[in-house]
């Protein structure tokens, strides 16, 4: 217990991390107490050690070395104290006078060049930044010089930091041997390589002057947007963009697709594009609302909104567009009927539950802003009827987060997620465990709760089939990685800086949309073949994706969230957890997807009768339920939900227009009225 707390202390993941950072604080220790001994041979250890182990902890232990930033002992100052060391036991050795004047001359000069190179760098980086980031329209026109090589421009402190290696080993070996010249060569390294590191970022700083300016920029985007001419936006913001939330917007891209009319995106925060999925459509970053002003979208009728937040604002403004809420998934929280979305003309929900679900809540919305559209996303997931059980049952827990705050917290992670593994493990189940990407960001005893399923699950894993198990897996990982690099490659997205990605920018191949379905579908076979039918599974990244679990799965176990709204297309058995242990009819009343779910105790007591749901189909009680509550929740299977979201799309669009028009009439009807006619002379 204690060694774990000290782990949570120092921000380290295990004993070994532990033991690294205790090797790296006697290293530090022992160099002045070498350095005054003087001892060259233990100095020349402790000074390797410090050296080595530093490196290890930045790779294995990054939140460590952050720990040691904030408390301003960051990698520069350890570099400063190896050096200061140095030059004292060279004095302790007696080093002539000669050498230690030019030593300290050599080192004062690397780092007074390390602080010109990172001022260089800086103003380079502030040239390259943009008003906006492109993707998918051909910004070739632009001038933008190529960004710096990667030598210069990525982690260039780490780098010039260790130019020092050459005058320190110089030092030492002069110390071992008594010969100075090898002292002299290693300070001539040192000063050289620095030297022309700088001069070349200095030639990098001239090239960049060269920047295309704010109205040239926005001038080569709006002549591209006008070629394109887009009909319908999608458009997001969020405070605290990252992969985590990033999904609200992928889950929509291939539904924009498939639309009728031309779709562009509109992202809000920089960082989004590192997390924005494959695609063909345009992509626009605006971070600033003044120059989301300067856009030629006059042609967009309808914008679409994934998300509540108030950067919205700044498009709601646009009063020849109709504005859409559709949000990022159907469910019983609080957030799926928010007063907020009385700011939107409609509602966009995906079937009769979501119009009750407002009409409840009295918000002042019209039925008629109100229209069922269905969940294009979800066609991927396979039926129950053309699912084949494994030997094993197949048991899918996905909890939600914890929410905003503690009235929305609807997570069973932190009242029963331990016990509820536990009983499962007891039952002969595979676990498929994909938390919400969320999980731990607001609470801790959530992120505690978490590392304990994993654990139990990997423990389960060793006792289960550890080395057939690992072996296919393990034999499967050099083609998910190959192609796991081909899908990035065809997402579009580059490693460079803004303005780089801007000038990469390119009219992508539609056809690539082909091999990227195909090479997803490749990834989940192999992947899960390579896991076999007994391994349990703890899903964190991308991939595999939320709905190939629900087609792995016999029965999901899940908390009031989207994620069951979306399981029910697949009429499998589901299971809602009551962590209050609400009386069923009071629980079923509250929550509108319990009305085809198994209900869970706080004690999963009844876990055990749920399971034979799926061990004996046949005495599933809840089969008709669920096949009434799709139609009610999803809306029909037929025209198809991707039908009548274009329908939806469309039928605005034109009565947008159609306002437009009519506003336009009574304008000069208006302005004629007024205007005095003119008197023709004869």
């Amino acid at each position: 217990m204690m060694i774990r707390r000290l782990c949570g202390v120092l921000r380290v993941r295990g004993v070994v991390d532990l033991l690294l950072v205790l090797v790296l604080g006697i290293g530090f220790v022992a160099l002045p107490v070498f350095a005054l001994l003087p001892s060259l041979w233990g100095f020349l250890a402790a000074a390797a050690v410090t050296y080595v182990v530093d490196e290890v902890l930045h790779v294995r232990a990054p939140s460590f070395v952050r720990r040691l930033a904030a408390l301003h002992l960051d990698r520069t100052m350890r570099f400063a104290v190896r050096t200061v060391m140095l030059l004292a036991l060279a004095s302790r050795r007696d080093a002539p006078d000669g050498v230690l004047v030019i030593a300290l001359a050599v080192f004062s000069a690397h780092f007074a060049m390390m602080m010109l190179y990172t001022a260089v760098h800086h103003a380079i980086r502030r040239r390259r930044v943009l008003p906006l980031l492109v993707r998918n329209l051909d910004m070739s026109g632009l001038p933008i010089p190529q960004q710096p090589p990667a030598v210069l421009y990525r982690r260039h402190v780490r780098k010039l930091l260790h130019l020092d290696m050459a005058a320190h080993l110089g030092l030492l070996a002069a110390l071992i041997g008594g010969t100075w010249e090898l002292a002299y060569a290693g300070f001539a390294l040192t000063v050289g390589v620095t030297v022309t590191a700088v001069l070349a970022v200095l030639d990098q700083y001239r090239r960049v002057r060269r920047m295309p300016a704010r109205d040239e920029v926005f001038a080569e985007v709006n002549r591209r947007l006008d070629a394109y001419r887009p009909e319908v936006a999608l458009y997001f913001s969020f405070a605290s963009v990252s992969r985590d939330f990033m999904y609200q917007v992928n889950m929509w891209i291939e539904t924009l697709e498939q639309l009728d009319m031309r779709p562009v995106i509109i992202l809000r925060e920089s960082a989004s594009f590192r997390h924005l999925s494959r695609t063909w459509i345009p992509v626009i970053c605006v971070p600033k609302a003044d120059d989301l002003a300067e856009l030629e979208l006059s042609g967009v009728r309808v914008v679409l909104y994934p998300g509540n937040a108030g950067k919205n604002v700044h498009m709601l403004r646009v009063a020849e567009a109709k504005h859409v809420f559709i949000g990022h998934g159907d469910s019983d929280k609080l957030a799926s009927s928010n007063r907020v979305s009385k700011v939107y003309d409609e509602i966009w929900v995906a079937g009769r539950a979501g119009r009750d679900r407002y009409q409840r809540v009295r918000h002042a919305i019209s039925d008629s802003a109100i229209v069922e559209v269905g969940r294009p996303q979800l066609s991927p997931i396979n039926l129950h009827a053309e699912h084949i059980p494994g030997p094993v049952p197949v048991v899918l827990y996905a909890p939600t987060w914890e929410g905003w705050s503690d009235d929305d917290c609807h997570t069973s992670l932190i009242p029963m997620g331990v016990h509820l593994i536990e009983k499962l493990l007891t039952e002969d189940v595979r676990i498929i465990y994909k938390p919400h990407p969320l999980t731990g960001k607001r609470s801790a005893e959530a992120a505690a709760a978490d590392k304990t399923i994993r654990e139990l699950l990997r423990i389960d894993n060793e006792r289960r089939a550890p080395t057939l198990a690992a072996a296919a897996a393990l034999a499967a990982r050099p083609r998910l990685e190959a192609i796991e690099a081909r899908l990035d490659e065809l997402s579009g997205r580059h490693g460079g800086d803004d303005a780089e990605q801007l000038r990469e920018a390119r009219v992508p191949d539609r056809t690539g949309a082909t091999e990227w379905q195909e090479l997803r579908a490749e990834w989940h076979r192999i992947f899960w073949e390579g896991q076999g039918a007994l391994r349990h599974n703890v899903i964190l990244k991308q991939l595999p994706n939320l709905y190939d679990c629900f087609n792995q799965a016999d029965i999901l176990i899940s908390d009031v969230s989207s994620v069951v709204a979306d399981f029910v297309a697949s009429l499998k058995p589901y299971v809602l957890t009551n962590a209050l242990d609400l009386p069923d009819d009071e629980f079923r009343a509250s929550y509108t997807t319990a009305g085809g779910a198994y209900l869970l105790d706080r004690e999963c007591t009844r876990l055990p009768e749920i399971l034979d749901s799926v061990r004996a189909p046949r005495t599933d009680p809840m089969v008709l339920d669920r096949r009434v509550l799709k139609d009610y929740v999803l809306g029909p299977d037929r025209p198809t939900s991707m039908e009548r979201f274009n329908s939806a799309v469309n039928a605005l669009a034109a009565k947008g227009q159609a306002e437009q028009g009519e506003t336009a009439i009574e304008t000069y009807t208006e302005v004629s009225a007024t205007t005095p006619q003119r008197t023709m002379l004869g």
